[in-house]
């Protein structure tokens, strides 16, 4: 692959992210960048919930293949590759240079630091950045207590705890405005998201 034809084929969606699109026609559009990109027979385009893949967009497969989920445990290749996208996030977000949006701040996983609007410095412990860094992945989307425990400390779901309510609560004193009416780190849905 040459930088011209990466460049060709990514350019279009550069120009799509300043447009007023429909999600299913983002979505269509993306897959046909990667299709250009990667020549294949099919695509899909999934979003990891919890331990399920969902299609959120096809081409090249059943349109039937929308309406099913896929339970990453029960097929080794999407285990295999969700294991390579994970280590590549984690390399990425330890890095001294990896720099994310967490509502009002900028937060550096890899100095365990947010910074406000006004220059303000919050630390973090190790345990608020993964916490931090896991829910700023999962988008919008509520993460369970379950799920948080199993990627932070590696729990198993029958464990009985109170470490992440501890932690989440010291983490909203460190950076909502008003701790008691969180308007950044939600509770949501049986477990917490992030508002942008």
């Amino acid at each position: 692959m040459t930088a011209k034809s990466l460049l060709t084929a990514l350019l279009p969606l550069v120009s799509d992210l300043s447009r007023e699109l429909p999600e299913g026609e983002r979505y269509r559009r993306l897959l046909e960048a990667m299709r250009a990109l990667l020549p294949c027979d099919a695509a899909a385009l999934l979003r990891l919930d919890g331990e399920w893949l969902v299609p959120l967009a096809v081409d090249g497969l059943s349109t039937d293949t929308l309406g099913r989920r896929f339970k990453v445990s029960e097929h080794p290749r999407f285990a295999v590759l969700l294991a390579r996208i994970r280590a590549q996030l984690r390399q990425h977000e330890a890095s001294e240079d990896a720099v994310f949006s967490v509502g009002p701040y900028s937060f550096r996983p890899g100095s365990k630091m947010l910074t406000g609007a006004n220059a303000r410095k919050v630390r973090l412990t190790e345990k608020e950045t993964a916490i931090l860094r896991f829910l700023y992945r999962a988008g919008q989307m509520p993460v369970s207590r379950e799920t948080l425990l199993q990627e932070v400390w590696g729990y198993n779901s029958g464990v009985t705890t109170h470490t992440l309510e501890t932690h989440i609560y010291r983490l909203r004193q460190k950076i909502e405005p008003e701790p008691g009416q969180a308007r950044l780190l939600l509770t949501d849905a049986g477990g917490y998201r992030l508002q942008p």
